[in-house]
């Protein structure tokens, strides 16, 4: 039961930060809310353009909604009750998140800075949770329903690292601005748009007032959480690649944990696939779908009653 609130809470969590972000779907608009206004100082220099403003706009017009409606799939009532809603509501957050990681990896170069570190979680967060939810449709559709819960419960917690990135960018933002060791680079472009006039860019990074300078001259910018918008981006960006990844660490392994400790859930479930799969004539019954002891070397399933066949 414990563990069951905890996804809940969870999925809660993501509902919530979906709501929250709702006002990003006025991508480009001068509204205080609108994601060009409340995007990191410096990210809209390269989001307001080209391949990076439609990537961006993609990504946000269907990841939001579908952490509206992923909650929503793992409420046993409606699991239960409302099966037909469940599976048209499973195929639409499944196709949204697909397009939204296209739109991600088409703004990744420019993400925070884009740093490789950066463009790599991009990617693997992509690549981890559309191989999930495709493994989890596939289960489904073989009647395997213990491996399609495992793979769905892990496409969301793997979804989810985008929260608890954040807060440990903010939180390692504020450790390191406590030194004066951190620093990246910004071009001077980017700079313009924070600081709004060419005195304040030039009088702050004089590279930038050079002969010869161009918007996509580099200066360097020291990492610190404090007054200043530039130095605010720059703290942003040198922790979000770390951020990242140690996020996607901590929900990659929290995942396998919850799965480990619900074994009695797999197992219900999986004897409901058994006589489902003897329904459907799928072969071998309970083990149609991705189970270790058809694809590996687990010892063969035996269904835990002997009267199920009937």
């Amino acid at each position: 039961m414990i563990l069951t609130s905890l996804v809940i809470i969870f999925a809660g969590a993501i509902f919530g930060f979906s709501i929250a972000r709702l006002p990003y779907l006025n991508v480009s608009g001068s509204a205080k809310s609108s994601f060009a206004s409340s995007v990191a100082p410096g990210e809209w220099y390269w989001y307001s353009k080209g391949i990076y403003r439609i990537g961006i706009t993609i990504h946000l017009t269907t990841v939001l909604p579908a952490g509206l409606l992923m909650g929503w799939q793992f409420i046993p009532v409606i699991r239960h009750k409302f099966l037909l809603f469940h599976r048209i509501n499973g195929y639409l957050i499944s196709t949204l998140v697909v397009i939204s990681n296209v739109g991600a990896l088409m703004a990744a170069r420019r993400a925070f800075g884009g740093s490789l570190s950066t463009q790599a979680g991009s990617g693997v967060l992509a690549i981890l949770s559309t191989v999930s939810i495709a493994l989890a449709c596939y289960n489904i559709k073989q009647l395997q329903i213990d491996q399609h819960r495992a793979w769905m419960l892990r496409a969301m917690f793997y979804l989810g690292t985008i929260i608890t990135m954040r807060i440990i960018m903010i939180l390692a933002a504020l450790i390191i601005s406590k030194t004066s060791y951190y620093n990246t680079t910004m071009t001077c472009g980017e700079l313009l748009t924070i600081l709004n006039t060419s005195e304040k860019v030039h009088a702050s990074y004089p590279s930038c007032g050079e002969p010869g300078a161009t918007n996509h001259t580099l200066a360097i910018v020291q990492a610190k959480f404090g007054d200043q918008p530039e130095q605010l981006a720059s703290a942003l960006r040198v922790t979000f690649g770390m951020a990242l990844w140690m996020a996607l660490f901590l929900h990659a392994v929290g995942v396998e944990i919850y799965l480990g400790l619900t074994p009695g859930e797999n197992n219900r479930l999986r004897q409901i696939s058994y006589v489902r799969q003897l329904e459907r004539g799928l072969s071998p019954a309970g083990s149609a779908g991705l189970t270790s002891d058809r694809w590996g070397d687990a010892e063969p399933w035996q269904p835990r009653r002997k009267g199920m066949e009937k």
